[in-house]
């Protein structure tokens, strides 16, 4: 999102530049020797105009349609634009090039507006701007022709294309916010799909043991005072009941929240390709363990959450590499290294990743009650952040 915006704010400034530019230099070769009052004050109004428009772009962040920004803002850039365009009358030589600014105004403050009300200001500007010239020869008391323009034909042509420039720019920011909010929402409702399974786990579990135990309490209520033998039984079995009950309840919450090694790296793969870093994931054998797949699954998901926090990545390497100990009275097994590296380092003032809870700090933790040790290297010359892992443990299948 934030690329995509400064691609199509870069564009559209770039454009507005170009076409203030041209402005400037005709206004400045207006100025005579020794100057006068009228081409100085044009060539400050047209500076101070290409300055606001230049800000003014900023606020098309809020899309087609979005509404104008504090109306100090449209005040003062339609204000300057509109200044320029009457010291322009006086001028000669300056009838059509300064009609341009106040045309470029209007397209960005009609971008902002709503479809009716954008295409009665495109109105006006047009009107306003074909009048430019003939206003400028009825004032300099000169015959406008259009041999004094023919040489601007493809400045001309540029300038007539800047709503159809400045709309379509603003449509293909918005499929982009359109296109990323509809994603969030499908994020949104996994979690609420996934939520809802769990819940219906959870009640399928709890409610037929709770039922059961009702059932027998009441019976032992009912058998207190007739058979106290038989009603102590029934609150042998409800307290049994309530055990099972519990176990299976965390059996099936260690199944929610557990996620296999080789899952979660798919899941890494996928999640770093959406957001646009193409990633590089070499896999070989898997430790056979399932504390340590669980603690290496932990890693993959903590280092991917780092990456898309605290990076700037496009590219990213994920490798699973399985060797014998060699070392003399090592019975630790085979060691299995996983290796996560990116590009793209954070700013130096970007927040840090976390150093405790679950971030690298409680990976540490994690990875020692394992035998497993962690390591990070950062390559600034090479723009690149590596986290190695180790664990030693038996071989498991292939990946």
């Amino acid at each position: 999102m934030h690329a995509t915006w400064l691609y199509t704010l870069g564009a559209v400034v770039f454009v507005y530049v170009l076409l203030d530019a041209v402005v400037l230099l005709a206004a400045t070769a207006s100025l005579a020797s020794p100057p006068r009052a009228a081409p100085v004050i044009l060539v400050g109004a047209i500076i101070v105009a290409s300055a606001l428009q230049v800000r003014y772009c900023w606020f098309l962040t809020v899309g087609r349609g979005g509404g104008l920004p504090a109306p100090a803002w449209t005040g003062a850039t339609v204000a300057t634009a509109a200044a320029v365009w009457g010291l322009g009358l006086f001028i000669p030589g300056m009838g059509l090039f300064t009609a341009i600014p106040l045309w470029m105004a209007v397209n960005l403050v009609a971008a902002l507006l709503q479809t009716g009300p954008r295409r009665l200001v495109l109105v006006a500007g047009v009107i306003v701007t074909a009048l430019h010239p003939l206003l400028a020869a009825a004032v300099l008391e000169r015959p406008f022709a259009i041999a004094d323009y023919a040489g601007v034909w493809l400045l001309i042509f540029y300038v007539m294309l800047l709503p159809a420039f400045v709309l379509s720019s603003l449509w293909w920011w918005d499929i982009v916010v359109t296109l990323d909010r509809h994603r969030a929402v499908a994020a949104e409702l996994a979690v609420a799909q996934e939520r809802l399974r769990f819940a219906s786990d959870l009640h399928d579990i709890q409610g037929h043991h709770l039922q059961v135990i009702a059932l027998k309490t009441e019976l032992a209520e009912r058998l207190m005072s007739t058979d106290p033998e038989a009603a102590r039984e029934h609150v042998r079995a409800s307290r049994l009941i309530a055990k099972q009950a519990m176990e299976e309840t965390r059996s099936l919450i260690a199944g929610y929240r557990h996620i296999g090694l080789d899952q979660e790296l798919e899941n890494a793969r996928e999640v770093l390709a959406a957001a646009g870093a193409e990633c590089d994931l070499r896999v070989g054998a898997l430790p056979a363990g399932t504390d340590e797949q669980r603690v290496l699954a932990l890693v993959v998901r903590e280092a991917t959450t780092n990456i898309l926090r605290h990076s700037e990545a496009t590219r990213v390497w994920i490798q699973l590499d399985v060797a014998g100990q060699t070392g003399a009275g090592d019975s630790s097994g085979d060691v299995t290294t996983m290796l996560i590296g990116n590009n793209g380092l954070a700013p130096a003032d970007s927040p840090a990743p976390r150093g405790d809870g679950s971030g690298l700090a409680g990976l540490r933790g994690r990875l020692s009650a394992v035998g497993g040790s962690l390591e990070t290297a950062v390559d600034a010359a090479a723009d690149s952040f590596e986290l190695r892992v180790r664990v030693h443990a038996p071989v498991g299948a292939q990946a």
